[in-house]
């Protein structure tokens, strides 16, 4: 269905979603129509689901990342995912086998937040907080 040509496309979009079709070629060598039929194909094959960009969250005075393990203590799944999917500090949500039911990554100003959010966690179930100190990668 897809072959290393479009890897390459996908890992220079993955790197940057704002190269040209042109750059993008001229890297593959093919021609921006090849390369734009290409990317084209992949997204009506959901290999590309969406194109976004990424912030520097300090910069936005977002200096905070939690990563938050949470442990149900009842059946409330749809309600807490329905909770998850309207907090705007949650930036991912993964139900997750092992330690725990569920790991959300949140990033906002300030420790307040984060309790304000653990404090509402805590109808679903337990929690285990993880505090990001430096970002490697």
């Amino acid at each position: 269905m897809f072959d290393e040509l479009d890897l390459k496309i996908i890992d220079m979009l993955k790197m940057n979603s704002k190269l040209s079709l042109k750059i993008i070629g001229e890297n593959i060598h093919l021609t921006p129509q090849a390369v734009s039929n290409r990317i084209i194909r992949l997204q009506n094959l959901g290999l590309i689901t969406q194109y976004t960009i990424c912030t520097n969250d300090a910069l936005l005075g977002k200096n905070v990342t939690a990563y938050i393990t949470i442990f149900m203590k009842t059946t409330k799944h749809d309600q807490l995912i329905k909770f998850i999917k309207s907090n705007p500090i949650i930036e991912e949500a993964h139900r997750i086998s092992g330690d725990g039911c569920y790991l959300l990554k949140a990033i906002c100003c300030n420790m307040d937040v984060i309790n304000l959010l653990l404090d509402a966690i805590l109808e679903y179930g337990t929690y285990r907080l993880n505090l990001s100190t430096s970002t490697i990668k």
